[in-house]
């Protein structure tokens, strides 16, 4: 995610990090690396020089809190800095000294009653996707759901919104032969009024913003649905010109929301969350990748920690929440006490494998941003491999691996489909993991587990 923006931002705090003094010099060099790296990622250039001017001024002047070392403080300084650019909002996006802070909630609704979320924006942009991955994030919050496919402008929206709704058991309704989206809508609103629903959500069409016909469509779908909350999903591509185009949908209908989509391989991420924030509405989601789960809500002080390599423990806690992946408690303790099984490993596996394992990776401070797509790539891979090895072993190799021989090897390998020299590979892996457990005997675990609050 943001693979420019969080190389710059990691090479400008190298040099703090590497330094043996901290003086104006190596402040000043610390502010054009962070100036470099926001304007390649398309952050407007007022913001940019605000914030480096911000992080100047409090780095040369500000005392660390007591415990807290100078290269610290900065760091902190840059955190901070880099939330608020974030999280704030003004009128326009020049108006620096202008800027309010925005509310720090996301998406609510009224219980008892069937809310409504128009989702907008101009084609291209990914929305019809990310109202199958909004229906799938609300279905895994405890909210019953359904889905209106409003979209009479492209060919195959519709039966692109039932697949992608099909795969979490979200109802659609829509009309191939009906042209009239707002007679669609009515409908469709008509259709579910009988129903036990907490949200339906509006999939319209887009075509560009500029487009006049779009505009009027858009207020009448908006005065017909009612609408709890407005939806704009912008394309996480186009940079600071999200500013303009959420300025004009915001005109048609008051937009509640924003929603970045196509973040998981963009220079211009910056720009676009920043642009976005200046109008007003709140980034609420971002997507991060194609699967359906590929959605998460925003908060600007987790992005940042992503971004500059300290991780997300929270964001990963809640990944882990949401699944409810609750180890046993004999299973804990085997964990922490060393004495790990390679049912244990494999449990472990399985979860990581649910949450994803870039998510785990990209959440983790110290190893977000480390390793390499294509190292990730080959990491499942393997974890695939071992998991079907796993399963080709009989309960008593499960439980004591150090009876594997090579006729037991040779069974597992043939059973599992895979080569003998994959069978070892796990074997001196779960190995490994068993000893590093056992030296530390849960210690070191425990004690960065309480470094971040968790412990």
């Amino acid at each position: 995610m943001l693979d420019n923006l969080r190389t710059g931002l990691r090479s400008a705090l190298k040099k703090i990090v590497g330094a043996s003094d901290i003086n104006e010099e190596i402040i000043e060099s610390l502010c054009k690396d962070v100036q470099r790296a926001l304007l390649q990622s398309d952050v407007n250039v007022r913001l940019v020089l605000t914030i480096t001017n911000n992080l100047k001024l409090r780095a040369l002047n500000e005392q660390p809190v007591k415990g807290l070392s100078r290269k610290d403080h900065i760091i902190t300084i840059l955190y901070g800095e880099l939330a608020n650019l974030l999280g704030y909002t003004g009128e326009t996006i020049k108006s620096i000294d202008k800027i309010q802070r925005l509310p720090d909630e996301g998406l609510s609704f009224k219980a008892g009653e069937q809310n409504i979320v128009l989702m907008l924006g101009i084609q291209g942009s990914g929305k019809t996707t990310v109202t199958g991955k909004l229906a799938r994030w609300l279905t895994r919050h405890g909210y019953r759901v359904a889905v209106i496919g409003a979209d009479t402008w492209r060919p195959g929206a519709l039966t692109q919104l039932k697949t992608n709704c099909g795969k979490v058991n979200v109802e659609v309704f829509g009309d191939e032969e009906d042209k009239d989206a707002v007679s669609i809508v009515k409908n469709g609103l008509e259709h579910f009024r009988k129903q036990v629903l907490d949200v339906i959500i509006i999939d319209t069409a887009g075509r560009h913003k500029e487009e006049r016909g779009l505009l009027e469509e858009m207020k009448t779908m908006y005065e017909v649905s009612e609408p709890d909350v407005v939806l704009l999903v912008v394309d996480g591509t186009i940079g600071q010109q999200a500013y303009n185009q959420a300025k004009a949908f915001h005109e048609a209908a008051p937009v509640g929301g924003i929603v970045i989509s196509k973040l998981d391989g963009t220079a211009k991420g910056g720009g676009v969350i920043a642009a976005s924030a200046a109008t007003g509405a709140r980034v609420m989601f971002i997507g991060t990748g194609e699967r359906i789960d590929d959605l998460e809500q925003f908060s600007p002080t987790h992005f940042v920690g992503r971004i500059l390599g300290m991780g997300d423990i929270k964001a990963l806690l809640e990944m882990a929440k949401s699944l409810e992946l609750q180890a046993d408690e004999g299973q804990a303790k085997r964990l922490l006490g060393g004495k790990m099984t390679i049912e244990d490993f494999y449990a472990q596996m399985e979860n990581v494998g649910k949450m994803g394992f870039k998510n785990v990776i990209d959440n983790l401070p110290g190893l977000s941003g480390m390793v390499k797509d294509d190292q990730l790539d080959a990491l499942q891979e393997k974890m695939e491999k071992w998991r079907f090895i796993i399963q080709s072993m009989t309960k008593i190799e499960k439980r004591s691996p150090d009876i594997m021989n090579d006729s037991r090897r040779k069974r597992v390998a043939r059973g599992s489909g895979m080569t003998e020299h994959d069978v070892k590979e796990l074997i001196k892996q779960y190995t490994n993991s068993r000893t590093m457990m056992k030296q530390a005997k849960g210690r070191q675990m425990q004690g960065m587990l309480r470094r971040f609050g968790i412990g």
